[in-house]
């Protein structure tokens, strides 16, 4: 029997209950064609695409990513759209307008929380949107972006934490707050940058020790001095046949 999520509603469907990919955000369909195209391959161990237009839905709609979001929904895969929290400093109203229009232009099926703040302080303001959120979408998924471990609250708050969103120097040496042990791999979600082919299955190994059911690896680092254009996860890993092959089939609907 499936673990259930927060809103009662099995994983099943979108394979979380084995290890699969989330995809944090591909860079535009114009800029990225390969890649959105990969993702619509059968058998790709998908649980979720996150879709970022421009820093959000944009002002209207895309006919390139309408088309790429619609590709990826007519072959099973579950669209996020990205609402960015800026730890806690945009305001309520602004961030469901953003949410509306994911969902009334794009037909997301959740949203990916980027920046989530992490105290417990700011819990109470992340369950009202949250909630909110799930009546747009009639209980879509959610996937609160933290990047680290938050307070324990938050886990009652969404379907899935982000724990770990950095460097593979950082990430081979991390360590699981103990409080995930409460919960099943597929509460997290794990982004690790800088992975060299040569480590995969060491990611893949810590990735499992740590309770994540969700990741997403890439060989790609940040440019020299953090500076430039090109974030690490908006491309293609240069290992992506290898590390789909190692990970297995995805678990159809």
């Amino acid at each position: 029997m499936p673990h259930l999520t927060r809103t009662g509603s099995p994983l099943s469907a979108t394979g979380a209950e084995s290890l699969g990919f989330g995809v944090p955000g591909y860079a535009h369909p114009l800029l990225a064609p390969v890649e959105w195209a990969e993702l619509a391959r059968p058998g790709t161990p998908l649980h979720w695409v996150v879709l970022n237009v421009a820093d959000g839905p944009g002002d209207r709609p895309d006919p390139h990513c309408l088309e790429a979001a619609g590709r990826l929904a007519n072959a099973g895969v579950r669209v996020l759209g990205h609402l960015d929290l800026a730890h806690g400093a945009r305001p309520f109203g602004e961030l469901v307008r953003e949410a509306q229009c994911f969902a009334d232009w794009y037909r997301v099926g959740g949203f990916l929380l980027d920046r989530c703040p992490v105290e417990r302080a700011d819990l109470p303001q992340v369950r009202r949107l949250t909630a909110t959120l799930d009546g747009l979408l009639d209980g879509g998924h959610l996937v609160l972006g933290h990047g680290t471990h938050p307070y324990p609250g938050y886990a009652e708050a969404a379907d899935q934490l982000v724990t770990f969103s950095g460097a593979w120097a950082d990430y081979r040496w991390s360590q699981v707050a103990e409080w995930t042990a409460h919960y099943p791999p597929e509460r997290f979600a794990h982004f690790v940058h800088g992975v060299p082919r040569m480590h995969l299955e060491e990611a893949t190994r810590i990735a499992r020790w740590q309770g994540a059911g969700t990741i997403f690896f890439t060989d790609r680092g940040h440019p020299a001095g953090g500076k430039g254009h090109t974030h690490p996860f908006e491309a293609l890993p240069g290992y992506w046949d290898e590390i789909v092959s190692q990970i297995g089939p995805g678990v159809s609907e």
